[in-house]
C-alpha cells in the first residue's frame, strides 16, 4: 500500500484545512517545493497535490507552486483541483504530472472523464469527496444527492487509474479515517481505491492496510506536518 504525502496549496503555501473549510486553513510551509523534497528525501514514492484555490475557481490557481514541485522532485505526483477540461489535463500531463485527479467534472461531465482516460491511459484518476456518503463538488462547497458507490461504479468501464475517496468530515480533523466506508467502496469496484481524510497515526495506516479490502494507498497530510506520523517508519511499515 502506497503512502501519499499530501501537499495542499492555498495562496502559494502548503496548508491543511479542517473538514474542508477554507477559512480554517493552517499554513505549514511557505515553500511547497522544499516541503516536497522533505517528503521525497524521507523515502516517499508518490506525492499528492491539491490546488485548493483552483477547486473553488474551476481553473488552476497555484500552478507556479505545482511547477516548482515538479521541477524539484523526481517521484510521480498526482494533482487535483480546478482541472475541468481536456486542455488543462493535457497541459498538466505535458508538464510532468504522472496523474490528474478529476473531481467536480466526474459529476458534472462524466464523458470528459471517459475521454481523458482513453486519451491518457493510466494518468486519470477520479476524486470522490463525500459527506455522509453523498458526493460533494466544487471544493466541497456543493453537496449532491449522488451516492459515492453509485458514482464510482459508473466509471468501472472507463479505464480510470484510481479513485481517491475522501471523507470530508474526517479531513484534517485527526480523528482517524472512515475505514468501513473506504473498505466497502474498495470491495464494490474493481478500480484501485486510495483512502483520504483523517489518517492521523501509524495505527490508522495499518488499519487501512489490514481492512479486508485491497487498497492502493492512503493519503496523509496534517499528521505528517504535526509529526503524529513518522514518514520513514510509516513507509517501512506499509512495505512490510
Amino acid at each position: 500500500m502506497i503512502l501519499y504525502p499530501a501537499i495542499d496549496l492555498k495562496d502559494g503555501n502548503c496548508v491543511r484545512l479542517y473538514k474542508g473549510e477554507m477559512e480554517q486553513a493552517t499554513v505549514f510551509s511557505d515553500n511547497p517545493a522544499a516541503q516536497a523534497m522533505d517528503f521525497v528525501n524521507a523515502g516517499c514514492e508518490w506525492l499528492h497535490l491539491v490546488d485548493l484555490n483552483g477547486a473553488f475557481a474551476g481553473e488552476p490557481v497555484n500552478g507556479a507552486a505545482v511547477e516548482a514541485i515538479l521541477a524539484a522532485t523526481r517521484v510521480p505526483a498526482q494533482l487535483g483541483g480546478g482541472i475541468r477540461d481536456m486542455a488543462t489535463i493535457e497541459r498538466w500531463l505535458t508538464k510532468g504530472l504522472a496523474r490528474v485527479i478529476l473531481g467536480t467534472v466526474a459529476v458534472e461531465n462524466p464523458d470528459l472523464v471517459r475521454q481523458a482516460a482513453r486519451t491518457f491511459p493510466g494518468q486519470v484518476a477520479v476524486g470522490i469527496d463525500a459527506r455522509n456518503g453523498r458526493v460533494a463538488t466544487k471544493g466541497w462547497a456543493t453537496e449532491t444527492d449522488i451516492m459515492v458507490t453509485d458514482l464510482a461504479k459508473s466509471f468501472e468501464d472507463a479505464g480510470v487509474a484510481a479513485i481517491i475517496y475522501t471523507d470530508i468530515n474526517r479531513d484534517g480533523a485527526m480523528q482517524g479515517p472512515n475505514i468501513e466506508a473506504t473498505a466497502a467502496l474498495a470491495r464494490a469496484v474493481s478500480i484501485p481505491v486510495i483512502a483520504s481524510g483523517g489518517v492521523s497515526s501509524l495505527d490508522d495506516l495499518i488499519a487501512l492496510r489490514d481492512c479486508g479490502a485491497t487498497l492502493n494507498g492512503a493519503i496523509s497530510g496534517r499528521a505528517l506536518y504535526d509529526g503524529a506520523i513518522d514518514l520513514t517508519k510509516a513507509l517501512a511499515a506499509l512495505k512490510g
